[in-house]
């Protein structure tokens, strides 16, 4: 059985860029064939460049481990119009939302990135945020920009500057 059928009952192909929920955009390179403890999986190899890192996921896992194709541009434009919404006010122990943002951004969903960022952002004129506010920010941040920067066509820096932009500008009219 080679590689092509493999993926032929699967949505990805080789070559296709995908969102590993934990690890954030790859590129699916090829269908391996392992024999693990006596049992022959064929496991789907997933490169992260940007993270130097490579993770192999058995083909029977990927739908359950939340492993999808990339947003279109539709789902990031809407997510993107969701930033400049003005966000509820968020109170409680920081440990518990702490918490739920990471949940939020290990969880995949493009949408749940934006609602981390929207939450998490700052503007120059509000409070200092703690050490663990601004890595949880930088982490959902990078997530999100690496799959703008995708699908949109355009540099990681760029949409890292796109998406703090419609943040600010947020910020300015709630002002």
């Amino acid at each position: 059985m080679d590689n092509t059928d493999i993926l032929s009952n699967s949505e990805f192909s080789m070559g296709d860029i995908v969102v590993y929920p934990t690890h954030g955009v790859g590129r699916l390179e090829k269908v391996e064939s392992q024999t693990i403890a006596g049992h022959e999986l064929k496991v789907l190899v997933i490169n992260f460049e940007k993270k130097r890192m490579t993770l192999r996921l058995p083909s029977s896992k990927a739908k359950k481990s939340g492993l999808r194709c990339i947003s279109t541009k539709d789902s990031v434009s809407q997510t993107i119009s969701l930033l400049s919404k003005k966000m509820k006010a968020t109170k409680g122990i920081w440990a518990r939302r702490a918490q739920e943002y990471e949940s939020k951004i290990n969880s995949g969903c493009i949408k749940s990135l934006g609602e981390v960022l929207r939450e998490l952002h700052r503007t120059e004129n509000q409070a200092e945020q703690s050490y663990s506010e601004r890595q949880i920010y930088q982490n959902a941040l990078e997530r999100f920009a690496d799959e703008v920067a995708i699908v949109e066509s355009i540099k990681f820096d760029d949409a890292c500057t796109k998406l703090k932009d419609v943040l600010q500008n947020q910020a300015v009219v709630a002002a």
